[in-house]
């Protein structure tokens, strides 16, 4: 690969516990470790990074994990925050860490922090590459991810192979992409248990940001709301004052930040050479089958920068 091309590659930033989890889901549980200890969200997982690099052979990577489950600024902002999922159980807990040194050993950059969310690590990080000149593929399913869409930056949702960028943002949710955040701030987010404002469905929260272009010049023209041609509208300004500062509060909550601690450069996401004694110690330890451990030794035998 010649310097031109090296330059025009784009990172390729992945929402790690997304694939964790789907893996542990999916993924059945004979697959289980020396001590006899369920491992198959590690053995699922191990093979979604596989077809990913073989796939893209991406020059620069990164697996973003999740450590700040009840810890994170969110959660100080708001308690509720996430309040209505249940922590991962033990031996879940104890494959995200399998996983993290999986990546490890392969050779990939892994990050994961106690206050900033897998989210605020990729947003922080492809801010910081677009600064150098990058594009960033963010690889996930996450509707939240759409709002750090630019121009040139891509989200993959690599089980079902799609990819889109800001225009599919459009498409998806009604809105572009700076108003992603205020737009989950006014619709509310059951999974992350944000409610958002009481009677403003997606349409509504389309139409409101299509006019007024932001959640704060909103809520500053909020009186001329009864005025619009949208269907309960005189009930929604009322609702819009009442409920305004913790809509404000949801639009910081629904906001992925941008100043998590990152790697400066994207030279540091360059794909190293596997640390080989360790990954052997892995596969012995997780029973990883013949198969897998070929296409493991493959990946290490690839050029790296």
């Amino acid at each position: 690969m010649n310097t031109a091309a090296r330059r025009a590659a784009p990172a390729y930033l992945i929402d790690g516990s997304l694939y964790v989890f789907r893996a542990w889901h999916s993924m059945p549980d004979d697959f289980v470790d020396r001590e006899g200890r369920p491992v198959n969200a590690v053995h699922g997982y191990t093979r979604f990074l596989c077809d990913l690099i073989e796939r893209e052979r991406p020059l620069h990577l990164m697996v973003a994990f999740d450590a700040a489950l009840t810890t994170s600024f969110r959660n100080t902002l708001y308690p509720p925050y996430k309040a209505n999922r249940e922590l991962p159980p033990p031996d879940l807990e104890r494959q995200f860490e399998l996983c993290r040194a999986v990546t490890e050993a392969m050779g990939v950059t892994a990050l994961a922090h106690h206050s900033y969310e897998a989210d605020d690590l990729i947003g922080s990080m492809l801010w910081t590459l677009r600064a150098q000149g990058l594009d960033s593929i963010i690889v996930s399913a996450d509707k939240d991810f759409g709002q750090l869409l630019g121009e040139r930056d891509r989200q993959w949702d690599f089980a079902r192979n799609r990819r889109w960028g800001p225009e599919g943002v459009q498409e998806k949710l009604g809105v572009q992409p700076h108003q992603v955040a205020d737009y989950l701030a006014l619709t509310g987010d059951a999974v992350d248990n944000i409610p958002g404002v009481p009677g403003v469905g997606a349409k509504t929260a389309a139409a409101l940001l299509s006019h007024f272009g932001d959640l704060e010049s909103l809520l500053e023209r909020v009186d001329e709301v009864p005025y619009l041609r949208l269907r309960g509208a005189a009930a929604c300004a009322t609702r819009l004052r009442e409920h305004a500062e913790s809509a404000r509060l949801f639009a910081r909550i629904t906001r992925i930040a941008l100043d998590a601690p990152v790697p400066e450069t994207a030279a540091e996401l360059h794909r190293e050479r596997c640390d080989a004694e360790r990954l052997d110690e892995l596969c012995d330890q997780l029973r990883f089958g013949p198969l897998t451990r070929s296409r493991l030794k493959a990946l290490d035998g690839e050029p790296h920068a």
